[in-house]
């Protein structure tokens, strides 16, 4: 199952007295390897159990201005430190997270900003925010999210911990038009077992110049997310970026899912509503190549 909702339908209000994150719903469908991988848990003793490992992929194509490119890494670091995503971290039966946080371009232009953390609390939520803020920002040529998905795959069987779930979080402002097709990418992964969550930042009208395309959101839904649970955050007002990353933030933690879809999904039977091809589409038509 893959939803999609905008920012306006989920609250981030913190933890209920019941134990719920507020506008949050039960939790997601139980994470289950395939059967061609050994159970995660139990195949590594030396492993230490985490309820989620997350790897966050940032886009930071030249697409991306430097304001939009400000407001995402600060997102990321408050949304990290923040009282809803300690307490959410607190609800897992781990109570802990490993977290990987790169940045991504063209198919050949990945850089680890953050390696494999682990997140338990106050002190190490702050040490990883620290860890992001005080990288310089960059701006680098193309989009590839078929080359971040593909570059974040291995990273699963590098780091020492061992989790409940597996989740690839995409966050960018255009389509793949570099690379192999990002559906493949994405069907290499979901046959891992890993989940694809994303986040299309849609604050600009699109243009030619950037290459932006209307309707990102259903792009995202249809070519880049997959796995149970899976769902898609539209940013659609630059003043809901910080909230968006929050709020997904806490769904990817406590494995929930949104309550009430505001965009009705595909049917996995039916064509996807937008070309999973357009962004490949649109360079060659302007290069011609």
């Amino acid at each position: 199952m893959r939803l999609l909702f905008s920012i306006g339908a989920v609250l981030v209000a913190g933890v209920l007295a019941g134990g719920d994150v507020a506008g949050l719903a039960a939790p997601g469908p139980k994470f289950e390897p395939p059967r061609s991988e050994p159970q995660r848990l139990a195949a590594d003793k030396d492993a230490q159990a985490v309820d989620v490992e997350l790897i966050l992929a940032v886009d930071v194509s030249y697409s991306m201005d430097m304001d939009e490119l400000a407001i995402q890494r600060e997102g990321y670091a408050q949304a990290i430190q923040s009282k809803e995503f300690l307490q959410a971290l607190k609800m897992g039966p781990n109570g802990r997270i490993a977290v990987t946080y790169f940045e991504w371009a063209a198919s050949t232009d990945q850089k680890i900003i953050i390696p494999w953390r682990l997140v338990d609390g106050p002190e190490t939520a702050d040490a990883v925010a620290a860890e992001i803020m005080k990288t310089p920002i960059r701006r680098a040529s193309r989009t590839s999210i078929s080359g971040a998905i593909t570059f974040a795959m291995p990273l699963f069987e590098e780091d020492p911990y061992r989790g409940l779930r597996r989740v690839i979080d995409i966050s960018g402002d255009g389509p793949n038009n570099n690379g192999s097709p990002v559906t493949v990418a994405r069907d290499a992964a979901l046959e891992k077992g890993i989940v694809i969550n994303g986040l299309p930042i849609m604050v600009k009208e699109p243009s030619y110049s950037t290459m932006d395309i209307d309707n990102l959101d259903y792009y995202y839904e249809d070519c880049v997310v997959g796995g149970p649970g899976s769902f898609v955050i539209a940013i659609k007002d630059r003043d809901k970026f910080k909230e968006a990353i929050r709020t997904k933030l806490l769904m990817e933690v406590a494995g929930r899912t949104p309550e009430r879809p505001v965009v009705r999904v595909a049917d996995k039977d039916k064509e996807p509503r937008v070309n999973c091809l357009i962004g490949e589409k649109i360079w060659s038509d302007r290069w011609g190549r």
